[in-house]
C-alpha cells in the first residue's frame, strides 16, 4: 500500500515538472523522423500478463522487435537524437504513465518484451512475475545491458526476497547516479 501511494504521488509529481520538456521531446521526434513520438511496446507485466509500456521512439519504424542487444547493428535504427535519449534513459519518461495506471512500479524487475521468452521461464520459475514490474530495478543498477538472463534473474530473485520501501528508495537512488554517469547502457 505505501509503494502504490509513493507511485501515485511521484509519477503524478514528475509528470507535472516534465509535461513541458516531455511535449518538446515528442515534438523534436516528429520533427527529426517519419512516425509518431511515441512507441508503445508488448511488455510482460504482473503474472505474465501482457501490457503496453510506453516509450518515446528513439528507432526507426522499420526496426525489429528485439531485445536491443540481440541486433546485430542497433545504431542502425537509431533516429536522429535516438542515442542521446537512451543514453540519458529520457525515452523511458513516458512510463510514468504506466506507474500512474498501477501497470508498473518506480522499482521491481524491469518488464521484459513479450517475445524473450527465456527471461520470461526464469522468472517464472523463480516466482519473480508475481512482482509488478519497474521503471528500475535491482539488475538495472547492477549492470543494466550488461547482465546476462541468469544474472539477471538472480538480482530480480534477490529483490523479491528483499524488497522494502527502503531498498526501494535506495534503488531510485542509485538510478539516478547510474543514468548521470550513463552506466550500463550500451545502445
Amino acid at each position: 500500500m505505501v509503494k502504490r501511494i509513493f507511485d501515485l504521488i511521484l509519477s503524478l509529481g514528475l509528470i507535472v515538472l516534465f509535461s513541458i520538456p516531455m511535449l518538446v521531446i515528442a515534438a523534436l521526434i516528429r520533427l527529426m523522423s517519419k512516425g509518431p513520438a511515441m512507441f508503445w511496446t508488448d511488455r510482460v507485466g504482473t503474472n505474465n500478463r501482457i501490457f503496453k509500456m510506453a516509450k518515446f521512439r528513439t528507432m526507426k519504424l522499420n526496426t525489429p522487435q528485439v531485445a536491443t542487444h540481440l541486433m546485430e547493428n542497433p545504431e542502425e535504427y537509431l533516429i536522429i537524437g535516438g542515442e542521446f535519449l537512451r543514453k540519458y534513459s529520457i525515452d523511458e519518461l513516458p512510463q510514468l504513465f504506466n506507474v500512474l495506471n498501477g501497470e508498473m512500479s518506480f522499482v521491481g524487475p524491469r518488464p521484459a518484451l513479450f517475445n524473450q521468452d527465456d527471461l520470461i521461464e526464469l522468472r517464472t520459475k523463480k516466482n519473480i512475475h508475481k512482482l509488478v514490474p519497474g521503471v528500475t530495478g535491482w539488475a538495472q543498477v547492477n549492470g543494466r545491458d550488461d547482465l546476462s538472463i541468469p544474472v539477471k534473474v538472480s538480482f530480480d530473485e534477490h529483490y523479491l526476497n528483499h524488497h522494502s520501501f527502503a531498498f526501494d528508495l535506495y534503488i531510485v537512488l542509485l538510478t539516478v547516479i547510474k543514468v548521470v554517469k550513463r552506466e550500463g547502457v550500451q545502445h
